[in-house]
This record gives C-alpha cells, sequence and structure tokens, in this order.
C-alpha cells in the first residue's frame, strides 16, 4: 500500500497547532467564574471540537464555527473548533488532551476509544439507518459493469449511474466486478482510517483477490477525502475509486455531471454510521451535557441544517457500543492480515 510519508509530520504539526489553543479538559473542571450559566456546570472554561475534511475545507471550517455557536449557547461555555488533516490526527488530538470532542467514522471512533481513552456518546442517523457502505465506481463501465448502466434521480433531479445491482439500499453488491481489479490497479481509496474509503473496502477487495490488502494492493492512493476520490477517478488518475454512498452528491452542485461521469458498480457490507466521541477524563455529568447539546441542536431546524451541511448527518441517535465492536473487528483483522 502507498502511503505519504507526510502524513505523520502532518498530523504531528496539527496536533502542535491545537496545543496553542489550550485545552478543554483543563485544570479547573467546573469552568471558573466566567463559564456561564447553569448549563456549564463540571464543565471547562473552553470546549475544543475537532472534525476532520469531508467536503470543501473552508465551507466546513464555516459551518463548524455554526455548530460550535450553537453548542456553545446549548453549554453555557466557550466552544472552539477546528479542522484536523484527517481522522488520525483527530485520535491524536484526543489522545494528548488536545480535543474535548470528535466528530468521527467508525473505525476511527474505536481507534479515539482504544487508543486515548474517549468515550463515544452519539451516532449519525441518514435516510432512518445507523448503517452505510462503500461504493465502488469508475469511469471503465466496458469492465466493470456486468450489466446495463442505469440512471436513478433524486429529487432535485440530479442523475446518478448504477450497474451490477450497486443502486440497492444495503451491501454487498457487485463482487463479481470486483475480482476483476488487478491487484496493481490504480485505485483511489480515501484516507488510512476511513472506514468506508479504506478498511471495509480493501478488506473486501483483499478477500476477493486472495491478497493481503495492507501489502498487495501496489497500485493503491489515498485522496484525502471522499468528495476528493470521485474527482480522482474523474479525472483519470485512478480506474477505480471508493467513498461512503454516495459521495457524489457533496459535488454536484460544482460539477452536476458527476453522478453520471462516474458510475457506481459494486459496494460493501453494512458499516456503522460514524459518530461523536468525547474526552473519556471529562466528567459524567459533563459528558451528558454534551451529548444532550447535541440531541437538542439535532432537534432544531438550524441544528439540524448545520448538522446536514456539515456530514449529511439527519439525526442523531446513542451510541451503538455492540455495532461498533464490529467495525473494530475489521480493522483488527485488517492489521492482523
Amino acid at each position: 500500500m502507498k502511503r505519504s510519508t507526510l502524513a505523520p509530520a502532518i498530523a504531528a504539526a496539527a496536533v502542535l497547532a491545537l496545543t496553542a489553543c489550550g485545552s478543554g479538559s483543563g485544570d479547573d473542571p467546573t469552568g471558573g467564574d466566567d463559564a456561564g450559566g447553569d448549563g456549564a456546570e463540571g464543565l471547562p472554561d473552553t470546549l475544543i471540537l475537532g472534525l476532520v475534511p469531508s467536503v470543501e475545507v473552508d465551507q466546513l471550517t464555516e459551518d463548524a464555527d455554526e455548530l460550535g455557536e450553537l453548542l456553545s449557547a446549548e453549554l453555557g461555555v466557550d466552544v472552539e473548533t477546528f479542522i484536523s488533516t484527517d481522522f488520525a490526527a483527530l485520535v491524536v488530538g484526543m489522545q494528548t488532551g488536545q480535543a474535548d470532542i470528535g466528530m468521527f467514522g467508525p473505525i476511527a471512533l474505536v481507534n479515539a476509544v482504544d487508543q486515548a481513552g474517549a468515550q463515544p456518546i452519539l451516532q449519525s442517523v441518514r435516510y432512518g439507518s445507523s448503517t452505510y457502505h462503500t461504493q465502488w465506481f469508475t469511469t471503465d463501465t466496458d469492465t466493470y459493469c456486468l450489466d446495463e448502466v442505469i440512471t436513478e434521480a433524486d429529487d432535485e433531479g440530479n442523475e446518478y449511474a448504477y450497474c451490477n445491482g450497486a443502486e440497492a439500499q444495503e451491501g454487498p453488491t457487485g463482487e463479481d466486478a470486483l475480482a476483476l481489479i488487478p491487484a496493481d490497479a490504480a485505485i483511489s481509496f480515501v484516507d488510512a482510517s476511513s472506514a468506508s474509503g479504506y478498511f471495509y473496502p480493501a478488506t473486501q477487495l483483499g478477500q476477493i483477490l486472495g491478497v493481503d490488502p495492507a501489502t498487495e494492493l501496489t497500485g493503491a492512493a489515498f485522496a484525502g477525502g471522499h468528495p476528493n476520490s470521485v474527482q480522482s477517478v474523474e479525472r483519470g488518475d485512478a480506474v477505480v475509486g471508493t467513498s461512503f454512498n454516495d459521495a457524489r452528491e457533496n459535488l454536484i452542485e460544482e460539477n452536476p455531471e458527476i453522478g453520471t461521469a462516474v458510475t457506481v458498480f459494486a459496494s460493501s457490507p453494512e458499516i456503522p454510521n460514524d459518530g461523536i466521541a468525547v474526552n473519556g477524563e471529562l466528567s459524567a455529568e459533563a459528558i451528558q451535557q454534551i451529548t444532550d447539546a447535541f440531541m437538542a441542536i439535532s432537534e432544531t431546524e438550524e441544528g439540524a441544517e448545520v448538522l446536514k451541511d456539515i456530514y449529511d448527518i439527519d439525526g442523531l441517535a446513542p451510541a451503538d457500543i455492540e455495532a461498533l465492536d464490529t467495525a473494530r473487528q475489521v480493522a483488527q483483522a485488517f492489521n492482523e492480515s
């Protein structure tokens, strides 16, 4: 597997940059005299919320700031936000006490629990479900579409192309087509810590091809984000790519043809949705207040809109620890392969 040698340095730099912000889990757990009203009881003066790129960074930064303001209003303390370089850097931020709250993909979420002592509190709900799957896409439909390409339109009339039954609501689909991918093919994965963008599809492909996904997918590279992976395949930088379903929606406004420019031809087994974790050193009272604040925000029109803008979240539900264990098992199996 090709991995950028810059990633550890970038992650370290991100953590160093956070140090200047100060940690929300400081020495004064009561929040001090300036912490704000009754909602601040048990909370530190400042909470730091970390996110990772999934859409254009400037827009995500703006949306994250809005979420921080909503949380601040609910909790009665300042909530600062930052965009980490990737999931791994955000896990490090939680581990070093430089982030109090993190919004993670499922693999990174269990890594934050196992490596940083974080506590998962909530999971995202989309389309009424707490699971999702990887979509595999390509522009080479002659090779990877074993039946006719079909298109489906969303409520706004945007067209999206599929084949091999990959339009199904649940995976896996199209695994006969995945068997046609050479181990040395140019594959666009998302990020080394991404469940749908790397762990699940790489494990799936490794099992189908009978190869070690960590070492024998020699043409693979990381695009750095789900929309980036779609764009990588559209540009011809990769023959096939992976993302969550359906990352093409994040690009449709700037590129109305993206839904048919790349065709989804396969999907992975179902994956537990991303979620929210907090610093495990916070008091039980503080953790409950943060949980309640997110839930309260998700039930307002303004809050629902910002969660939708940030990670396409339709709602929030209590963290499903059993489902997250399945993500842990995939990560462990991958690391042991």
